[in-house]
């Protein structure tokens, strides 16, 4: 089984690719984490991937392609895959075609996870993280039980990320309605795209991929 989970950053894609992983023994594979392996392994392609952000270029979609083919290889066809911000343009999603082609693979579900994007900035401006252990926090529906101690370590010192702010947060919804989202036609066609409440509790959000899956 191979499956794309869709959607802007923060609708929560990351949690529900490991739940599924857990659940039926799929890879995530998300091209960041790949190339950061790939850079510090040295691997020809890790090798590439370096010099071009040496240079401040962004890394091409031949790159990436050939990144995904190597983790596929080294999977073996009796696992499946969860591609993770991968297709992000038509180009790539092409390209996706051709890699699971060339392997004998085929593509089976797209599951969109749809989102508010007023309340998904609130979601996301609002959370922070233990500075010690790494629990996550948020100003509206999660607190510490004890404000200002961690409840897992016990530790007094939070952090948010730089980038949690709410105009970056709208950028990356502009840029996910621009470039990604054309791409949803060209699955709808074969009749395999699902679309999930992704403001919906965890729980919900994983029972219903279940449901499409089964």
């Amino acid at each position: 089984m191979n499956i794309i989970i869709l959607g802007p950053p923060g609708a929560g894609k990351g949690t529900q690719a490991q739940r599924l992983v857990e659940r039926h023994g799929l890879k995530q594979l998300s091209t960041g984490d790949m190339l950061r392996a790939a850079v510090k392994a040295g691997t020809p392609v890790g090798l590439k991937a370096k010099a071009v952000m040496e240079a401040g270029e962004l890394v091409s979609d031949e790159i990436v392609s050939a990144l995904i083919g190597d983790e596929l290889d080294a999977m073996g066809a009796g696992t499946g895959a969860i591609f993770d911000g991968y297709p992000r343009t038509a180009a790539q999603a092409t390209a996706l075609d051709a890699i699971l082609e060339s392997r004998g693979r085929k593509l089976d579900r797209v599951i969109e996870l749809e989102v508010n994007e007023d309340a998904l900035v609130e979601r996301i401006t609002g959370r922070y993280t233990c500075a010690t252990c790494g629990k996550g926090y948020h100003d509206t529906f999660e607190q510490p039980k004890v404000a200002g101690t961690c409840d897992k370590c016990g530790g007094h010192e939070f952090k948010r990320r730089p980038d949690d702010n709410e105009e970056t947060v709208r950028t990356r919804m502009a840029e996910y309605r621009a470039k990604t989202a054309p791409i949803l036609p060209l699955y709808e066609a074969r009749g395999i795209v699902s679309r999930v409440d992704g403001m919906a509790e965890m729980d919900a959000v994983t029972s219903a991929i279940e449901a499409i899956l089964a």
